[in-house]
Formats: C-alpha cells, sequence, structure tokens
C-alpha cells in the first residue's frame, strides 16, 4: 500500500499514538510506503529519505503501487514561498508551507481532489552559491523536534529542506546525514554551503549547521540564527559561551 500527503502539514510519529514523540513531519505532496497497518494507525517509510514513523491515515490518501512509481520518477516541483496557498475542492484556500510537494498536481489520477497551483515553484539543481540565501528564509523560525517548516524546524530539518529546495538530497537525521559528504581538515577549508557537525560528551552527532562566510554558521537553536563558530564549537554571543561542540564539517556538494 502506498499513500500521498494531502493536508499541508502532518505529524509522523516514533510510535502509534496521538500522545507519541514526533520524529518528523509529511508535508503536502510528499508520497510514502505503508509498511504496516494497526488498529488507526500505519507505519510508512517516506520515499524521499526512507525515513519511517506513524501517522493517522485519516491525513492521508491512498495510492497504487504504479502512481507511486510514476511520483518516485517525477521531477521534484517545490513551492518556494514561505507560505502560499493551494485551491482545494469547492474553490476552498489550504495554505501550504515552504518546500510543499507539487510534482503530483498535473497527474490526475493522483490528483483526485483537483487541487490547482499558481504560486511560484522552486526544481533542478541550483547553485552551491543559493543555499544561504534559501537558508535566510527561516531565519527565525522557532526550533520544533521533529519540524520541517518555518513555523517549527530542528536542526536537521533545517539543513534537508535548504538542501532539498536547491535540488540535493540529505537523509532526516544529524546523525544521518554525518555520513554523507567528504570531511574537511580545518574550518578554513569551508565554503558557505558546507555542513558542520557537532557531537556530545559520548561522542554521538546531536547537531548540525550550515556554513557562512567568515566563520559563521546559520543552525537551529532555540530558533534558526547565525553565530559564530571556531575550534571548539559554536559561540554564542548573547549567552557569552560556546553551546555546540565541533565534531567535523563536510562538504557535500
Amino acid at each position: 500500500m502506498f499513500g500521498i500527503c494531502n493536508l499541508a502539514i502532518i505529524p509522523l510519529r516514533f510510535e502509534p499514538s496521538d500522545r507519541s514523540e514526533i520524529v518528523s513531519q509529511v508535508l503536502f505532496g510528499e508520497h510514502f510506503e505503508v509498511l504496516e497497518t494497526q488498529k488507526q494507525w500505519s507505519r510508512i517509510k517516506m520515499h524521499y529519505d526512507g525515513y519511517e514513523g506513524w501517522v493517522d491515515p485519516k491525513q492521508y490518501q491512498t495510492i497504487t503501487a504504479s502512481q507511486f512509481e510514476l511520483l518516485s520518477n517525477e521531477p521534484i516541483v517545490l513551492n518556494r514561498d514561505l507560505i502560499e496557498y493551494i485551491t482545494a475542492p469547492d474553490n476552498l484556500l489550504m495554505p501550504i508551507p515552504l518546500g510543499a510537494s507539487l510534482s503530483f498536481l498535473n497527474e490526475e489520477a493522483i490528483n483526485s481532489s483537483q487541487f490547482d497551483f499558481e504560486g511560484a515553484i522552486t526544481t533542478g539543481i541550483k547553485d552551491k552559491n543559493n543555499l544561504i540565501a534559501t537558508s535566510f528564509l527561516y531565519l527565525n523560525a522557532p526550533y520544533l523536534w521533529g519540524g520541517k517548516t518555518p513555523f517549527g524546524i530542528d536542526c536537521s530539518g533545517f539543513t534537508q529542506m535548504v538542501y532539498k529546495l536547491n535540488g540535493y538530497k540529505l537523509l532526516r537525521d544529524a546523525s544521518q546525514q554525518a555520513t554523507q559528504g567528504e570531511p574537511l581538515s580545518f574550518i578554513e577549508e569551508s565554503e558557505p554551503g558546507d555542513l558542520a557537525f557537532f557531537d556530545n560528551d559520548e561522542g554521538n552527532i546531536i547537531h548540525v549547521g550550515i556554513m557562512m562566510e567568515n566563520n559563521y554558521i546559520i543552525h537551529a537553536s532555540g530558533k534558526i540564527r547565525i553565530d559564530r563558530l571556531d575550534h571548539l564549537g559554536i559561540y554564542n554571543a548573547e549567552i557569552n559561551k560556546h553551546t555546540h561542540k565541533l565534531r567535523v564539517i563536510k562538504k557535500i556538494i
């Protein structure tokens, strides 16, 4: 069984319960495989990054295996505005967030609700220099564990969405993203758009941010913010201390 999100944003939960931790979000138009159903819950595997979790089946539309394959081979088309409205049945407007997937709209068999979109889109691979401009779209977005939108986002959701909007694929969690790309030996070798990873006392990767010019970094800590980076880690001038311990900087592109 397969599905596609036909609502603006739905929670992807760790366990099949409304009280369970939200580990990620499924944005409008994202499609997935349904691995199992249990009472009022479905365990799904996202097509884009292979991430798994539980969703309420009342919050998605089922599609066929052939429709899933069709979408999986379509070029990715995304909403590029902070928030945009899509026309739903009966001319009702439904808000969709930055990064919502629009690839299915031209497929009549899948777009059975006849959604219509007239806003700005982005598709294809962009120059690496565009990553920082895209990251500024999320500036001051509040931190939200599992979030992927300007209305709430976590550190790896932020990096994944910035890269996705520019045509590059990252995995979902910081520890997973740290397995991608090539490590750099020194901060001075980094370029804007490279990813910096940070670990805890046990050596586990727990944080990620996007390198900027002159050793600045944009990342999610309370909100999407800009701080300094040195060989120890992220230095927050507002509280006058280091907040994250640097592990490695990686060049993805």
